[in-house]
């Protein structure tokens, strides 16, 4: 397993994430049991898999504590999140952290990694910067927390307004935010900041359902050709990104969609989700494999290169604010 270092946090990390939640939340929604789920986390960590990354949304706090029981504590960086809404009402600063230490009794932890605010919105963001941070340092402080992040919600804000602006702000360790090789906007405006502060990247919706399942990458394309985004013959190929595929060596258009993401400097850890160990295995060995050809990352920056918000699915947890 490549690993890399997360930033400024100094933690060395494995390039390949485990993501506990989105569709499959470690196969739960397909009915794994948690003896399962736990088996399933215990064998990404046997290929080599030290990012595990959860939260209170996705039910599977739980599974993973069961998971790290039995290695040593400093093998392996544990996210948890916490929203910060309740519907329309915004929490308090003590009820985001009673949400922490509810989450470290969930994850049977006396400390979590990296903690962040979930899925911020823009027009939330000077709110929960102002509210939360202080009560986050003092966490930090106690030893609650070793890391503070945030992450962002696609669906919800396509142009990352909100993550354009908190890479500037020094109290992010560690941020989350969706980029993939139909979305470049982060190459310029938030993976260059993140390198010069020393911001550590966790990187979602590298593949989802737009590289997974062909109709909605058809759906796609139809739509951007129709407002002229892309190439009208794009919209007429039963496999739009086919010869792409073929191009770069890749077995598949998920393999060529992690590769993407994984040798993009200023991408440090790229999250994937599955409840099947074949699948983990599969995506370990994709986000491992070796950088894209320069003609391909060509290719794909001259017809992806100024779109935004392409591709941002909402997963289950993601469907109310917060």
């Amino acid at each position: 397993m490549d690993t890399t270092t997360l930033g400024r946090t100094g933690r060395t990390v494995s390039v390949a994430g485990f993501g506990c939640g989105g569709s499959s939340r470690l196969g739960i929604t397909r009915g794994l049991s948690t003896e399962e789920s736990v088996r399933l986390v215990r064998a990404a960590m046997d290929e080599g898999v030290s990012l595990l990354d959860t939260a209170e949304a996705y039910g599977t706090e739980e599974i993973v504590g069961r998971a790290v029981s039995h290695v040593d504590r400093n093998s392996v960086t544990v996210c948890t999140k916490s929203r910060y809404r309740n519907g329309d009402t915004f929490l308090s600063a003590s009820e985001l952290v009673a949400n922490l230490e509810a989450s470290l009794r969930r994850l049977d932890l006396d400390s979590v990694d990296v903690f962040f605010v979930h899925a911020v919105r823009p027009a939330d963001y000077a709110r929960v910067y102002d509210e939360y941070v202080p009560a986050l340092l003092r966490e930090k402080e106690r030893g609650t927390l070793q890391h503070i992040g945030i992450t962002e919600t696609p669906p919800n804000d396509p142009r990352q307004v909100m993550m354009t602006r908190a890479v500037y702000e020094d109290v992010w360790e560690v941020v989350m935010l969706g980029f993939h090789l139909m979305n470049h906007g982060p190459r310029r405006h938030i993976f260059p900041t993140t390198q010069a502060n020393g911001i550590g990247t966790l990187i979602m919706f590298a593949v989802r359902a737009i590289f997974s399942r062909p109709e909605r990458l058809r759906e796609a394309m139809r739509a951007l050709a129709a407002a002229g985004k892309v190439p009208p013959e794009m919209a007429e190929r039963e496999n739009p990104l086919a010869d792409l595929v073929d191009q770069s060596g890749a077995k598949d258009l998920t393999e060529m969609a992690y590769r993407f993401a994984r040798h993009e400097p200023g991408a440090d850890v790229v999250l994937f989700g599955t409840g099947s160990e074949a699948h983990m295995r599969a995506n370990v060995a994709a986000i491992n494999a070796a950088p894209l050809p320069e003609s391909v990352q060509a290719r794909l920056s001259a017809l992806f290169g100024r779109l935004a918000g392409v591709g941002f699915d909402v997963p289950d947890h993601m469907k109310k604010p917060g």
